[in-house]
């Protein structure tokens, strides 16, 4: 019994974790966040993909005044940059191995079988990672960067929805808590 519920419990970790991701962060250790106030956006790169860019650019905005900071493009503590990367999302092969034993009567066995699956879902499916940095604006050096990614099949009213929130998860982690 004790590892059936092991294993039981090994696979339901496995699928939460997959189902679930968390913005990555990495930063200075040795800058003072707290001298930060003011912040200025960077012009961003052309990208492929305009309108995910414009609600990116707003969302920051918007979060990093609601963390009390204020927008000021003359004299910035520091600078906002974002990078935008769509990718098509890898699709499960569906193949699957199996391995099992039983007993039939008095006698056991062994039974090894594969089973191969369609892939479900759009061909378009994809997924996009916004990542943003934090820079000094006088040294011009990296000091923060979040990165988070999700999965879309279309645009419209749910890409907005999933961008917002993954600026939003982006930006709960700066400025770090050390």
């Amino acid at each position: 019994m004790g590892y059936r519920y092991f294993a039981s419990l090994l696979v339901a970790v496995a699928l939460l974790s997959a189902c679930s991701s968390k913005p990555k962060n990495d930063y200075d250790l040795n800058y003072d966040f707290s001298a930060l106030h003011n912040f200025a956006q960077l012009t961003p790169q052309k990208t492929d993909d305009p309108l995910s860019a414009q609600r990116i650019q707003v969302e920051i905005s918007q979060q990093l005044t609601q963390k009390g900071f204020t927008e000021n493009t003359q004299v910035p503590d520091f600078n906002v940059s974002y990078a935008l990367l769509t990718q098509d999302k890898p699709k499960d092969s569906g193949l699957s191995i199996g391995l099992g034993t039983g007993t039939f009567g008095g006698s056991g066995g062994i039974g090894i079988g594969t089973s191969v699956g369609v892939p479900l879902g759009s061909d378009t499916a994809k997924i996009q990672t916004i990542q943003i940095d934090i820079i000094d604006p006088k040294t011009k050096a990296l000091i923060w960067r979040g990165s988070d990614s999700f999965n879309f099949d279309a645009g419209g009213d749910q890409k907005a929805q999933d961008t917002a929130k993954a600026v939003s998860r982006i930006l709960a982690q700066f400025p770090p808590q050390k």
